[in-house]
């Protein structure tokens, strides 16, 4: 990935997206925003921060180096879901100049110029998908459970059906997270991953690169990983998948993290927009 500044704002970006000319798209850090305390300061949860007017600031700040306002963003309503909404452009500003009339959506996709999907991450996946030919975009956020739920697979299979889009025409790319040696889980986690890499469809995948067990009876998960079989096995081509090296906890000033933190912190941003 590479990092950019416009301005006080400090963020990532996949070069392999940015190559394709058709999107903008930023994953934010911590710096660049106006929030305090626990959340300073480019925070994008609303009900984690004391000032919403900070908030707000900080959504305006975003939509600044997408050269718009803060009414072209659409934001996702996080609950852990595999739950994807097809974006127009009535929902336009939903989630920060407007209330969202939607529940329980972890991803979004649209094929609208100008809107911006949200979605939000404290060591949890950010899921990217572009689509050049049909002009359409995806983004999904994918915790362990929305990862064994397949969401990266289910955010294809959406694209496909309102848009056409062919896997093997998406570029998808995978941000910061948490990595494999910062996870630690218990077995109640373990042991969907064991059952869903079990499938005969992934039997080319090794489940040591995802899964380690430890002496203690406890596991270190490679949500990483886990993400990148899901979207290769959905047909993602391999040369079309950009994975990062950024985990979240082990760069918890840099970016917000939820187990760094101890539950103590912001909403980094995953933010993307097709271009007028």
């Amino acid at each position: 990935m590479e990092i950019h500044k416009s301005g006080e704002v400090e963020y990532l970006t996949f070069p392999a997206l940015e190559r394709l000319n058709i999107v903008t798209h930023m994953v934010t850090s911590r710096f660049g925003g106006v929030s305090t305390g626990d959340c300073a300061s480019f925070n994008f949860s609303y009900a984690r921060d004391t000032s919403r007017e900070a908030v707000d600031e900080n959504f305006r700040r975003a939509a600044g180096v997408f050269g718009t306002t803060s009414d072209a963003f659409v934001c996702s309503d996080q609950t852990h879901t595999t739950n994807i909404r097809r974006v127009e452009k009535e929902d336009a500003g939903k989630g920060v100049t407007k209330e969202k009339d939607y529940r329980d959506v972890d991803g979004l996709i649209t094929n609208v110029p100008g809107l911006i999907l949200g979605t939000f991450y404290a060591d949890c996946v950010p899921l990217l998908f572009v689509d050049p030919v049909h002009h359409a975009i995806g983004c999904s956020h994918s915790g362990w459970r929305g990862t064994v739920g397949e969401m990266g697979k289910k955010t294809v299979e959406a694209m496909r059906e309102a848009y056409g889009s062919r896997p093997e025409d998406i570029f998808a790319a995978i941000g910061p997270s948490i990595c494999q040696d910062c996870y630690e889980v218990e077995k109640d986690v373990a042991e969907p991953f064991e059952k869903l890499f079990s499938q005969e469809r992934y039997q080319d995948v090794s489940m040591k690169n995802i899964l380690t067990e430890k002496v203690n009876g406890k596991y270190q998960l490679d949500l990483w990983r886990a993400n990148e079989a899901i979207l290769l096995g959905a047909g993602i081509l391999k040369e079309h998948l950009s994975m990062t090296d950024i985990c979240t906890c082990c760069n918890p000033s840099y970016l917000f993290s939820h187990r760094a933190s101890k539950g103590k912190r912001g909403n980094l941003a995953a933010f993307l927009m097709l271009k007028q």
